[in-house]
């Protein structure tokens, strides 16, 4: 639906604007947090291009359609020769950037074709992905395309080299920058603060039902203890299995609503948000942080969201695929566990023992800090190869 008639949306919006335009393309909100601070850099060091940003999924576009940093936003029509040849022949992109993911065809081969400078950025590659195996020259044909690969690390750099791609640099991931950006920036929410006032705190963001059935018998007894749970999905749906699980919640619209000497409020220990965009914030108030993902779907999601604020990080055994995960395991920042007994067990130790505590947020703080300046370094490259001119 959204991206019907999506060419005569953008020709209607862009006929007008003679101005020069750099094409930004996320797949979904993830990617476009990723993006992010790049977008931001851009737009205030070369004030004079405009910005357009794509996005392919609905649970992207949606939340950010409405998004400041950029002059337009669009669906990402369909791939194929045609429609990638029209979209250029619209937007006559100086500069394009991929974040993270997503190869489409001929998009990229349209932009090598017309010669654009092309860059993926924060870019993660598996060994297992068709790029690296005997049969994948078309998705090699790819890569190709790009002008250069910012990747994540030194793992993706080597296998990008074994499929003949040398254009590489290790820039690490900007969401680094991002999730700093927004904890240095912090916007305090009254109404979470007043809920947690003075209490233990157990925040759970991006929760599937698999999680929520490995979270709800702990939470369900420990009445005296604050919990705030953020679902990935706030279909109508998800958010009715969350409140016949959460045996002392309620909805955050509804909490905005009780007064507080309401007896109603008193029996209360667990909110659930349903909306999108608070859980980034919502992380600070925790004094211990679950990420979601992990006990099912593709894996755990956002860990960084919450290491930012020096918190100790609980997740599902799910999370091979992902890095940061893993790294932050790995320097004791991060907890993963296999089980609600498990699960419990960690909780507990992590409030009992205030010397492991206090070095979990220690590390988890630090491994985030340590990890910034890829947005940098893509900048240096573009000033330094005078893609862009001011």
């Amino acid at each position: 639906k959204g991206r019907k008639n999506i060419f005569e949306q953008m020709e209607q919006k862009l006929q007008q604007d003679s101005s020069e335009k750099l094409w930004i393309h996320c797949a979904s909100l993830g990617e476009f947090e990723q993006g992010r601070p790049l977008i931001e850099a851009l737009k205030k060091l070369y004030p004079r291009y405009k910005i357009l940003l794509t996005i392919f999924s609905p649970s992207g576009y949606e939340v950010q359609k409405n998004f400041k940093g950029a002059d337009y936003i669009f669906y990402l029509p369909s791939d194929g020769k045609l429609h990638a040849k029209l979209f250029y022949d619209i937007i006559d992109p100086k500069l394009i950037l991929f974040i993270k993911y997503e190869f489409w065809h001929y998009y990229l081969n349209e932009a090598k074709r017309r010669n654009i400078p092309l860059l993926l950025v924060s870019g993660i590659f598996r060994k297992e992905q068709p790029f690296f195996q005997w049969y994948g020259n078309f998705h090699r044909g790819m890569l190709s395309c790009f002008t250069h690969l910012f990747v994540q690390n030194k793992m993706a750099e080597a296998l990008l080299e074994t499929a003949g791609i040398k254009n590489v640099s290790v820039s690490g991931d900007t969401r680094f920058d991002r999730v700093l950006q927004v904890a240095d920036n912090f916007q305090h929410i009254s109404q979470i603060e007043n809920f947690c006032a003075g209490s233990t705190v157990i925040v759970a963001g991006s929760t599937w039902l698999e999680d929520d059935e490995e979270l709800d018998h702990y939470i369900n007894t420990n009445p005296d203890m604050r919990f705030i749970i953020a679902p990935h999905d706030i279909g109508k749906e998800r958010l009715e299995e969350c409140k016949a699980l959460y045996k002392l919640s309620v909805l955050y619209s509804e909490y905005l609503h009780l007064k507080t000497e309401h007896s109603n409020a008193e029996n209360i220990n667990t909110i659930i948000i349903n909306n999108i965009g608070m859980l980034k914030l919502l992380y600070a108030y925790g004094t211990i942080c679950y990420v979601g993902g992990g006990f099912g779907g593709d894996g755990v999601h956002n860990v960084l969201e919450p290491a930012v604020y020096s918190k100790p990080v609980v997740f599902g055994p799910v999370y091979d695929k992902y890095i940061e995960a893993i790294e932050l395991a790995d320097c004791g920042g991060a907890f993963p566990v296999e089980d609600a007994l498990e699960l419990e067990a960690q909780f507990n130790e992590l409030l009992n023992d205030k010397p492991l505590y206090e070095k979990a947020c220690n590390k988890a703080g630090n491994y985030v800090r340590n990890k910034t300046g890829a947005t940098q370094q893509i900048m240096q490259y573009i000033y330094e190869k005078r893609l862009l001119t001011n």
